[in-house]
C-alpha cells in the first residue's frame, strides 16, 4: 500500500538529511542516496525496494570483481555497501515480494562482508525446537575470553544492522553476539509468543559453553522495541546476567489500545516513513494483517499482567527520551515502582531512544556502553 502521513518529498528530504549519519543510513554514501532518491517516484513498497536493490546490485557486482582480483579490503567495503542498500530496500520489513528479495540480498551480502569486518563476524546457528537461533559473534582482536554483550534491535533494526552499537562495545574490549528479537529476521518464534524470550535463553546456553568468550559474564541490551525483551530477559535470566539495558521500550502501557492506536496511526514522529510504516513493522512482528489484530495481540505481552514486575531482576538500566511517542515514558515509572531498584536515564528534550531530531545518538550510546562495561568488569 502507499504509506500515509508522509509525502514523498518530505521523505526524500529526510533521507538526504540522514545519509551517512542516522538509522537506517549510517554507513552509506550520500551521493548514492541522492541518486536513488532522485529515482523514487512514490513510496509504494516494491518500487522502494527495486530502486535500492539497483544500487545494491552495483556494489555486489563490484565486490565480486574486487574479490576475484584478491582486493580483500576493497571487496569487503563493496559487499558491505551492497548489504546496506539491500537493507534499506527491505526497510522497515520485507512484507512484499521485492522487499523480501532485498532482505535475501541483505543476508547474502552481509555473509560475504562478514569475514572482512574488524573483528570478523562469525555466523552461529543454535539448534532450537526443531529450528535454529542465529547470531553473529564478534570478538575484539587480542581479547582473551572477553565478557560478551548479547544485543538486538527492534521491529525494523535486525541483527545485521547492529554495527554502530557493536563497534562501540568492541572499543570497550567486549565481545558482541547479535541476534534478532522475536518476530523479526531469522528468529524462529513470533513476536506475539508470550514465552519467546526462550530464544535468548538458548543463546545464553550456547555462550556459556564457548571457550573463546566468558559465558559467565554476559549482559544484554535491546534497542527500541527490543528493549521490552531485554527487560523480560532481566527477570527470566536474573541469575545468569550481569546487566540488562532497555533502550527505548515499554512494559505494559505501551501494549494497551489507548496508547497503541494513536501511536500506530497518528504519531511516530521520528519514524522515517510515518506511522503507517510503523504499523506495518509491528504487524509483521506479530504476523498480523490489520491494526485491529495488532491491538488484540499486543496486550498479551504486558509484563505487569504476566506477573513479572515484583520478581527479582538482573541489574537493569532504563534509557529513553521523555517525549517518546512510540513507547510511553510512564512505563519506566511503573518499572521503578516495583521489585528491585533500577537505574534510569531519561533525556528530557528527546524522543524515541533518547534521540533529538536530526542528531546522531552518540551521547546515549556512550552512556549505555560505559554502564555495560562497568557491570561486566
Amino acid at each position: 500500500m502507499e504509506y500515509t502521513g508522509r509525502s514523498l518529498e518530505s521523505v526524500k528530504a529526510e533521507i538526504l538529511n540522514r545519509a551517512g549519519r542516522i538509522n537506517p543510513f549510517e554507513w552509506v554514501k550520500k551521493e548514492d542516496v541522492s541518486e536513488v532518491a532522485g529515482r523514487l517516484k512514490s513510496l509504494e513498497p516494491d518500487h522502494w525496494g527495486t530502486q535500492w536493490a539497483t544500487m545494491a546490485a552495483r556494489y555486489e557486482t563490484q565486490g565480486g570483481e574486487e574479490e576475484s582480483r584478491g582486493q580483500s579490503q576493497a571487496c569487503g567495503k563493496s559487499y558491505y555497501l551492497a548489504y546496506e542498500y539491500y537493507r534499506i530496500g527491505r526497510y522497515p520489513v520485507p512484507n512484499t515480494p521485492e522487499k523480501m528479495n532485498c532482505y535475501k540480498g541483505a543476508l547474502r551480502c552481509f555473509h560475504k562482508a562478514a569475514r572482512y569486518l574488524d573483528p570478523p563476524a562469525e555466523r552461529v546457528e543454535i539448534p532450537f525446537e526443531g529450528a535454529r537461533v542465529v547470531g553473529y559473534l564478534q570478538i575484539p582482536r587480542g581479547a582473551a575470553r572477553p565478557a560478551v554483550v548479547m544485543h538486538w534491535g527492534g521491529v525494523d533494526g535486525w541483527k545485521e544492522d547492529r554495527r554502530v552499537t557493536s563497534e562501540a562495545l568492541h572499543r570497550q574490549g567486549l565481545a558482541t553476539f547479535c541476534i534478532d528479537m522475536p518476530g523479526t529476521g531469522e528468529n524462529p518464534v513470533s513476536g506475539g509468543d508470550p514465552r519467546a524470550e526462550r530464544t535468548f535463553s538458548a543463546a545464553l546456553d550456547h555462550l556459556e559453553k564457548r571457550s573463546d568468550v566468558d559465558g559467565s559474564r554476559v549482559a544484554v541490551m535491546g534497542a527500541s522495541f527490543g528493549g521490552y525483551w531485554a527487560t523480560k530477559v532481566a527477570y527470566v535470566e536474573w541469575k545468569r546476567l550481569k546487566g540488562a539495558v532497555n533502550w527505548g521500550a515499554g512494559c505494559h502501557l505501551t501494549f494497551q489500545e489507548e496508547w497503541l492506536r494513536p501511536a500506530l496511526t497518528k504519531t511516530a514522529s521520528q519514524y522515517l516513513l510515518g506511522p503507517a510504516s510503523l504499523l506495518e513493522a509491528r504487524a509483521y512482528m506479530f504476523r498480523a494483517k490489520t491494526l485491529e489484530e495488532v491491538l488484540s495481540l499486543a496486550p498479551k505481552l504486558s509484563l505487569k499482567d504476566q506477573g513479572f514486575l515484583d520478581k527479582p531482576n538482573a541489574p537493569l538500566l532504563l534509557v529513553n527520551g521523555k517525549k517518546d511517542d512510540q513507547h510511553p515514558i510512564d512505563d519506566f515509572f511503573m518499572l521503578m515502582e516495583h521489585g528491585d531498584p533500577k537505574e534510569v536515564r531519561i533525556f528530557p528534550n528527546a524522543g524515541h531512544m533518547g534521540r533529538e531530531p536530526g542528531k546522531p545518538n552518540d551521547e546515549v550510546l556512550e552512556i549505555i556502553t560505559r554502564w555495560i562495561k562497568q557491570k561486566l568488569s
